[in-house]
């Protein structure tokens, strides 16, 4: 009998892809600007391309994990994400190092569409449970990696070569487990016959799934201003650069200390779409604790609210997109999520910017207020209208 891929082994690789892309990311716009000699509007352009190369490699990754076999699709994922890293090395000078982390932007939706993919797969495990714990394991990597890169690139001389080293054995690190460890049982898709359509995915659950994406999509463009723009807003306050970078810390500890709660709280709250409303009008709060924030307490307080609901939204999304999907077509929304989010991720920091040069940073927070209290809202109507009508997988 063929062993199936355990919970643990799909967080290890949340785990290790999380730290290694978080050697990369940070410091892309630091590098760029002061290495390569380019201005700030060029490295936003940059940050662009790799995140539409993501969503390039997400929606191809959700469409191929339903027709080949994942395992192999999860290799050559890291395998084409180790090459370019290698090549980096080597390459890390303009105009070589905008093209191959182009590349890497798009190996980077590859392999976190996968996972989450593959986490539609498990079995012994509530759904919810496992995207939070998915959740979970990324944002841990992300606080180790995000913690340790700065001084590796100070301690290298403002070098990025030994950071894509060290991703580069991670992702090693990874393959080894995915070829011991990432079997899943072949689905109808894969072996399809002319005499066994594949489940068509019933038209309210379309309209649901297509509600929560661009919902999602929204609420990271929202949510983007507060990891770009939010950084010269902040400083401008008087606050320096060392204690706006300690709200990210802030974040990413509350992320993993709400998420132990959460999985708590699942014994007792059935209902998941309450945690979809709850998290997206608190992250409407946190742009309405800006409006009269003045010292750097209400910042941090901000923050808190900002990450109680990323915290209760973000994983529960892609676990209701899974609730929603037929086996065969589970790997192409997880994807079509993905896109969505890496989309929203892409045009926040430039539709913020265009608003604060038009109208300033108030205005940009009562927009951001408005847009994140509409959709939580019209993901609440369209919800609530639909829910005797869709059919769970």
């Amino acid at each position: 009998m063929q062993r199936e891929l355990k919970l643990q082994w799909l967080l290890l690789g949340a785990f290790l892809t999380s730290f290694g892309n978080s050697f990369v990311w940070p410091l892309t716009t630091v590098y760029i600007h002061d290495q390569l000699h380019q201005s700030l509007t060029v490295a936003g352009l940059v940050l662009m391309f790799f995140s539409g190369a993501n969503v390039l490699g997400s929606v191809l990754a959700g469409m191929f994990f339903d027709r080949v076999r994942p395992q192999r699709l999860m290799v050559a994922g890291l395998l084409g994400a180790i090459l370019t890293m290698l090549a980096m090395v080597a390459w890390n000078q303009w105009p070589a190092y905008p093209l191959l982390l182009t590349i890497i932007g798009f190996f980077n939706g590859w392999l976190l569409t996968l996972l989450n993919s593959f986490g539609t797969r498990l079995r012994g495990h509530d759904g919810r449970f496992i995207f939070n714990m998915i959740y979970f394991f990324n944002n841990l990597g992300m606080v180790f990696g995000t913690t340790i890169a700065g001084p590796i690139y100070e301690l290298a001389q403002n070098q990025v070569g030994p950071l894509f080293i060290i991703t580069a054995s991670l992702y090693a690190i990874f393959i080894l487990v995915v070829i011991r460890y990432y079997r899943l049982p072949v689905t109808p898709s894969q072996h399809a016959s002319a005499d066994r359509p594949a489940v068509a995915l019933p038209r309210v659950n379309a309209q649901v799934i297509w509600t929560l994406c661009l919902g999602l999509m929204l609420t990271w463009l929202v949510y983007a201003q507060w990891s770009s723009n939010m950084s010269v807003y902040i400083t401008s306050k008087g606050v320096s650069l060392t204690l706006y970078s300690l709200l990210w810390t802030i974040n990413g500890l509350l992320v993993i200390t709400f998420q132990l709660v959460i999985n708590w709280l699942n014994k007792w709250i059935k209902n998941d779409y309450h945690y979809v409303y709850f998290g997206l009008a608190t992250i409407a709060l946190s742009f309405a604790i800006l409006l009269v924030a003045n010292n750097y307490v209400w910042f941090v307080l901000g923050m808190v609210v900002l990450t109680l609901g990323e915290t209760t939204a973000f994983p529960m999304i892609p676990a209701l997109v899974n609730q929603l999907t037929p086996l065969e077509a589970k790997g192409k929304y997880q994807g079509l999520l993905n896109a969505m989010i890496a989309v929203g991720k892409a045009l926040g920091p430039l539709a913020g910017g265009l608003v604060i040069e038009a109208l300033g940073y108030r205005l940009l927070f009562v927009l951001c207020l408005a847009v994140a209290l509409a959709i939580t809202a019209i993901v609440g109507i369209v919800t609530q209208e639909k829910k005797g009508a869709v059919q769970h997988f």
